[in-house]
């Protein structure tokens, strides 16, 4: 049972994270509908660019440890390294990613929206959906969890976001689930909706900067 002194500040963490999910639904709707003309066009580019299709899926882990869908538009040609698979691989058993600087599968095309973030705006979708929040721990792939499972559990508390502290303090650095967790771990500990509109504000700073982005 609660003690009277936490009954007040969880009932307003409760209040404040309700309030953040019909703030995210609105402003998701309100997004894919200013964004529709920079879809359409960012998709032209994307077929024009490489064959294969617009959208690249892929499975991350969010809410609750619920595994969902992740959509981004797509910057890589399709192709098929078994040498960068198999690195990749061996990298996933330390719960690491391998992302090339100068990776050539990039497009050119592939190269300007992962230098934008317009390769991150199908997450809107994820939003509408519920999946995820526009301010949250980024959604990681399940393997780059699984050496830190008790910082699992803790991530699981939330949903993940389009952005985060991570993204505005240390963007480069995104390889690895260990360089997020203090970010994570003190966005989670300190969530609020005041901290969520600072988050977006310093966001399109972060993304101006181009830091990390590749």
């Amino acid at each position: 049972m609660q003690s009277p002194g936490m009954a007040g500040p969880m009932g307003q963490r409760r209040v404040q994270l309700s309030a953040k999910r019909a703030l995210d639904s609105i402003a998701a709707a309100a997004a894919l509908l200013a964004f529709a003309p920079l879809f359409v066009v960012t998709a032209l580019a994307i077929v024009i660019s490489a064959p294969g299709p617009v959208f690249f899926p892929q499975i991350r882990e969010g809410y609750r440890g619920q595994r969902f869908v992740m959509w981004k538009f797509r910057s890589m040609r399709v192709v098929h390294n078994s040498e960068i698979a198999a690195e990749q691989r061996s990298a996933a058993t330390e719960g690491r990613l391998i992302k090339l600087q100068k990776d050539p599968r990039v497009t050119s095309v592939g190269r300007f929206i992962r230098a934008t973030s317009i390769d991150e705006l199908p997450q809107l979708f994820n939003v509408l959906k519920g999946e995820m929040s526009l301010v949250g721990p980024r959604p990681l792939v399940p393997f780059m969890l699984e050496p830190y499972p008790e910082f699992r559990e803790v991530r699981a508390l939330m949903r993940p976001g389009i952005t985060g502290l991570w993204q505005i303090r240390d963007r480069e650095n995104n390889t690895s689930a260990l360089s997020m967790m203090p970010h994570d771990l003190e966005y989670i500990s300190k969530f609020s909706l005041a901290l969520d509109a600072a988050i977006l504000i310093h966001t399109l700073r972060a993304v101006l900067s181009h830091k990390g982005a590749c």
